[in-house]
């Protein structure tokens, strides 16, 4: 089995390589939704200082790898699959927790996107987390903080995502059956 983890700043792509990995039949992990979860288990009303702070109070609480720890745990009681990809990793520590667990069967894959053009994705998109310019560039660097510059740097594959969102997707597919088994 081969785990793919998408990195990437916010709005850059990480929920679309996802998708195009849904429509080609693999399995998705999203650590956005361990955290979209964790604040519904709290009752808390979601907003973009909500979701960051629930992140934050996680990692501080638990350790900048808990997320991963937790996650690694629900891949390795699944079924094993040729291909799985996880959706949304944000920093070294979850890299090493990955590394650690699965050696050479992990592998990171990063998506780069201009700023302008991820803060108008946040405001077309509608999703809870997302909030004004400042609070796009607050949770930028709350994320620069927790190494995702490092991992998108370092990562073993990188995709560009610029419009259309068409050739985005034919990216993501052709990378995606690259790596599977067959291919």
């Amino acid at each position: 089995m081969l785990i793919l983890a998408v990195c990437g700043l916010p709005a850059s792509g990480k929920g679309e390589f996802a998708e195009v990995a849904r429509r080609m039949g693999l399995p998705v992990r999203s650590m956005g939704d361990m955290i979209r979860a964790e604040v519904e288990a709290r009752g808390l009303e979601g907003g973009p200082e909500v979701f960051g702070q629930v992140a934050v109070d996680l990692r501080a609480e638990h350790g900048d790898e808990v997320l991963a720890v937790r996650l690694a745990d629900a891949i390795d009681s699944d079924v094993p699959v040729p291909v799985l990809v996880i959706d949304g990793m944000r920093g070294t520590a979850e890299r090493r927790v990955f590394q650690q667990r699965w050696g050479d069967a992990f592998e990171v894959v990063a998506i780069h996107a201009d700023p302008d053009v991820r803060f108008a994705r946040t405001q077309a998109r509608g999703r809870a987390e997302d909030g004004s310019h400042a609070q796009f560039e607050q949770r930028d660097a709350r994320e620069r903080g927790w190494g995702v510059e490092v991992l998108m740097s370092e990562a073993e594959h990188a995709l560009v995502n610029r419009d259309p969102l068409s050739a985005f997707h034919a990216d993501a597919e052709r990378l995606l059956k690259s790596v599977l088994p067959d291919a």
